[in-house]
C-alpha cells in the first residue's frame, strides 16, 4: 500500500504540470517555424533553379510536373512556417509538411545514411544500413583540411567558435523535423499556446 500510496502521490503532483503542457507544442512550433520559413524562401528566391533541380533526373530529383512540385514545397515549407508561429491549422499544415520532410530524407539524403554531420566514430555509422564512403573518408579529409589551415590560415581564430567538421548530408535532421512534426499533428497547437486552441474553444465546446 505503500508504494501505492506513493505512486498516486508522484502522479498526482505531475498531473499538476498540465497546466503548462501548452508550452511543449509552442516551442516545438517556434523551433521549427524558422527553419521552415528559410527553407521555402529559400526555394522561392531561386525558384527557377529549385524547379530545374526538382525535375532534373541526372543531378536532381527527377520529379514529374517540376514546377508543380516546386510550388506546393515552397507553399508547404514558407506559409506553413508562418502558421506554425501562431499555431493556426497546426494538425493539418503538418501533414504537408511531414511529407516534404520525408521526401527530402528518401530522395536526397537516404543514401548517405543517418549522420547529418559525417563521424566515423559513432554507432549510428556503424554497419552496411547507415555506413557509407564519406563517413569512413571523413578523418582524413578532416584531418588535410587542418593542416592547410594551420599552414596557410589563421587556425586558431577560424577554430574560434568550434573544430571543423564534414557535412555527411544524411537524413537525421529531415526525420527529427519529421517526428517533431508528428507530435503536433497528434497533439495539436498546444493549450492556451495557440490559435486552434481558441477556435476550438469557441466553435467547438464539447471537444
Amino acid at each position: 500500500m505503500n508504494i501505492l500510496h506513493s505512486y498516486q502521490t508522484l502522479h498526482q503532483l505531475l498531473d499538476k504540470t498540465r497546466i503548462a503542457e501548452g508550452l511543449a507544442p509552442l516551442f516545438l512550433r517556434l523551433y521549427l517555424a524558422p527553419i521552415m520559413i528559410q527553407a521555402g524562401w529559400n526555394k522561392m528566391s531561386h525558384f527557377n533553379d529549385t524547379a530545374a533541380w526538382f525535375g532534373n533526373p541526372d543531378w536532381g530529383l527527377g520529379l514529374p510536373m517540376p514546377e508543380v512540385m516546386a510550388s506546393l514545397a515552397i507553399g508547404a515549407e514558407f506559409f506553413g512556417g508562418i502558421l506554425l508561429i501562431i499555431g493556426l491549422a497546426t494538425r493539418w499544415i503538418s501533414i504537408p509538411l511531414m511529407f516534404t520532410m520525408l521526401v527530402a530524407a528518401i530522395t536526397v539524403h537516404l543514401e548517405n545514411g543517418w549522420l547529418a554531420i559525417a563521424d566515423k566514430s559513432s554507432w549510428l555509422a556503424d554497419g552496411t544500413i547507415f555506413l557509407n564512403e564519406s563517413i569512413m573518408n571523413s578523418g582524413e579529409k578532416i584531418e588535410r583540411a587542418k593542416a592547410l589551415l594551420q599552414e596557410h590560415g589563421n587556425y586558431e581564430w577560424l577554430t574560434s567558435s568550434g573544430n571543423f567538421v564534414i557535412l555527411n548530408n544524411g537524413i537525421e535532421f529531415a526525420m527529427t523535423y519529421f517526428f517533431m512534426l508528428l507530435v503536433l499533428f497528434f497533439y495539436g497547437g498546444g493549450k492556451y499556446t495557440s490559435v486552434d486552441y481558441f477556435l476550438a474553444k469557441r466553435f467547438m465546446p464539447n471537444n
